[in-house]
C-alpha cells in the first residue's frame, strides 16, 4: 500500500517538501523521508531502518556494559584482534572473500585502490591495533584539579557512548573505528558496498573472537550488513548516536553530516581533502623537486594538489615542478594530467612523455582531484607570498598547506596568515594520524565550514572523550 504521490507536499521538520516521482513510486508505510536544507528529499526504506536501528540498539547496550570492564579486557581485545589477522589461516579466509570483492569491483568498474587487502594494508592494521593496546586507558584519566579552601574539584575524562562511522569501502578502517574502544565508548559504523563482504569476514574470524576472547560485549563493534546508502542515513539520524564520523567523498560526506546535524547529532565530517604546496623566494630548488614527488605518489586526501610558483622564481621552479610530475608518471607507467595556468605553459614549451598539458581555469583551483592511477594536479604562477596565501584562503578547502622556503620568515607568514590546520615545510603527505602521531586516525578534518571547537584536526580513537566534574569537600563549613 502506498500513501504518497507525485508532487504531493508534505512536511518535514515543519518545512514544506514535493514528492518526485521516484520516491512516490518506491515509498512504502513504515518508511521513512528526510528532508534536507536545499528541499532535497532522503528515502530510507522500513528495512534499512531496521538493520541500523538493531545495530545501534546492541552497541548502545555495550555501551552501558562498557563501564564495568577493566582496561586490561580492553588491552586484551587489541591484542587477540591483532592475533586472528595476523594468523595465516584465518588471514587466508579473509583473503579470499576480499579477492572476490576486488573482482566484482573491477567488473562495476570501481576504483580498487583501497579495497585490496594488501600485505602492507595488513601490517599497518596489526600495528595500529597493537598501538591501541599499548595506549593508557582515557576513561578516568584527570586532565586538571582545582584546589580551593577546603574543596577541590577534578576535570576527568569519561566516554562519549554511542560512535557511529560511515567509512568508504576499505577494509584497515577497522584498526581506525575500533580505537575508540580505548576511550570506553562503543562503535557501529556502516562500510563501503564494495567492501561488505570482507568487512563480514574480518567480523566472523576476527573481531567478535576477539570481543569474546577478552570478556567485552559482543556489541562494543557493530557493523550495519547494509549496501544501501539509505542505512547510513538511517544510523547519522539515529539520536542515540553521539558522535557521527564521515569519511568518503564530499558530497557524500557533506549530505550525511547535513543528516546528523539535522537530528542533534555532533558531527565529524572528513570528506573533501587536497593539499597546497606554495614554493616561495627562498625555496631550495632541489629540496622543492624532492618533496613534489614525494607529494603525488599515489592519490589520498594529502596528495599534492595544487602548487603556486611566485613569480620571482618561475622561471627556474616551473620546469623543476613539471619534470618531477612527468618522472612520477612515468615510473608509475601510466601519463599524468597537469593543469596549467598560460604563464606556466609559455615557460614549458615543450612536450613531455608522460604528461597531458589542460589549461587551467581559475574555478579548477577549488577542484579536488580525483584520480586512480594517473597523478593529475595543477600549477599556477602568482605575484608574491601574500597572494598565495590569498589564494589558497579562497579556493583551497582549507586543508594542508607546504611552505617551501629557506627562510623562517616566510615559513612563519605562511603559518601565521594561512587558514589551514596542517601547515609544513615539505612533502604534504606527513599529514596522517599514524604517520605523524603514530595513532591511527578516525579521520583528518579541514576548515573548509570552520574551524573546531576544543580539538586538533587528527581525530583518533583517544580524543573521543567527554569531560565530567567531580568534588571532594572536605570542610562541612564551605558555602556559598
Amino acid at each position: 500500500m502506498k500513501n504518497l504521490g507525485a508532487n504531493d507536499i508534505v512536511l518535514i521538520d515543519g518545512s514544506p517538501h514535493r514528492i518526485g516521482e521516484a520516491i512516490a513510486n518506491s515509498f512504502v508505510l513504515g518508511d521513512r523521508l528526510i528532508g534536507l536544507s536545499g528541499g532535497q528529499i532522503l528515502h530510507i526504506p522500513q528495512a534499512d531502518l531496521i538493520i541500523s536501528h538493531d545495530a545501534v540498539s546492541q552497541s548502545a547496550m555495550a555501551f552501558e556494559e562498557m563501564k564495568a570492564t577493566l582496561p586490561e579486557q580492553i588491552t586484551a581485545f587489541y591484542q587477540e584482534f591483532a592475533r586472528l589477522l595476523g594468523d595465516e589461516q584465518i588471514f587466508r579466509q579473509i583473503r579470499t572473500v576480499n579477492e572476490a570483492d576486488v573482482s566484482i569491483a573491477k567488473c562495476r568498474g570501481r576504483s580498487t585502490t583501497r579495497l585490496t587487502l594488501t600485505d602492507s594494508m595488513r601490517r599497518d592494521m596489526i600495528n595500529a591495533l597493537l598501538t591501541w593496546a599499548r595506549t593508557p586507558q582515557v576513561n578516568g584519566s584527570i586532565l586538571e584539579t582545582t584546589e580551593h579552601s577546603g574543596w577541590q574539584v577534578s576535570s576527568i575524562k569519561a566516554p562519549l557512548g554511542v560512535v557511529a562511522f560511515v567509512f568508504e569501502g576499505r577494509p584497515n578502517v577497522f584498526a581506525d573505528a575500533t580505537g575508540v574502544l580505548r576511550s570506553g565508548n562503543s562503535c557501529v559504523f556502516r562500510i563501503g558496498s564494495d567492501a561488505l563482504p570482507t568487512a563480514q569476514a574480518i567480523m566472523d574470524l576476527a573481531v567478535r573472537p576477539a570481543l569474546l576472547m577478552s570478556g567485552l560485549p559482543v556489541g562494543a563493534v557493530m557493523l550495519v550488513e547494509s549496501r544501501s546508502h539509505a542505512s547510513g542515513w538511517a544510523l547519522f539520524s539515529d539520536r542515540r548516536v553521539s558522535l557521527a564520523i564521515a569519511r568518503g567523498s564530499g558530497k557524500a560526506v557533506a549530505q550525511l553530516g547535513s543528516v546528523a546535524q539535522q537530528h542533534g547529532i555532533a558531527a565529524s565530517l572528513h570528506g573533501m581533502g587536497g593539499a597546497w604546496m606554495i614554493a616561495g623566494e627562498h625555496a631550495d630548488s632541489r629540496w622543492f623537486e624532492q618533496v613534489v614527488r614525494n607529494s603525488i605518489d599515489r592519490k589520498v586526501c594529502n596528495t599534492l594538489n595544487v602548487c603556486c610558483v611566485l613569480r620571482a622564481r618561475a622561471q627556474e621552479l616551473v620546469p623543476i615542478f613539471i619534470e618531477a610530475f612527468d618522472a612520477t608518471a612515468k615510473n608509475k607507467g601510466v601519463r599524468a594530467v597537469l593543469h596549467l595556468d598560460a604563464e606556466s605553459k609559455a615557460i614549458q614549451s615543450k612536450a613531455l612523455s608522460a604528461t597531458t598539458f589542460v589549461d587551467l581555469d581559475p574555478s579548477d583551483l577549488s577542484t579536488e582531484w580525483e584520480w586512480e592511477d594517473n597523478p593529475e594536479c595543477s600549477l599556477v604562477i602568482v605575484e608574491n607570498l601574500q597572494d598565495a596565501i590569498a589564494l589558497f584562503n579562497e579556493s583551497a578547502p582549507r586543508f594542508i598547506v607546504s611552505i617551501i622556503s629557506e627562510d623562517p620568515a616566510e615559513r612563519e607568514q605562511v603559518w601565521r596568515e594561512a587558514d589551514a590546520p596542517f601547515v609544513g615545510n615539505g612533502m604534504t603527505r606527513w599529514v596522517d594520524g599514524q604517520f605523524a602521531l603514530d595513532k591511527p586516525e578516525l579521520g583528518l578534518s579541514n576548515w573548509q565550514s570552520g574551524r573546531m571547537l576544543g580539538r586538533g584536526g587528527i581525530l583518533s580513537g583517544d580524543s573521543v572523550f567527554s569531560v565530567r566534574h567531580i568534588a571532594n569537600q572536605y570542610d562541612a563549613d564551605i558555602h556559598r
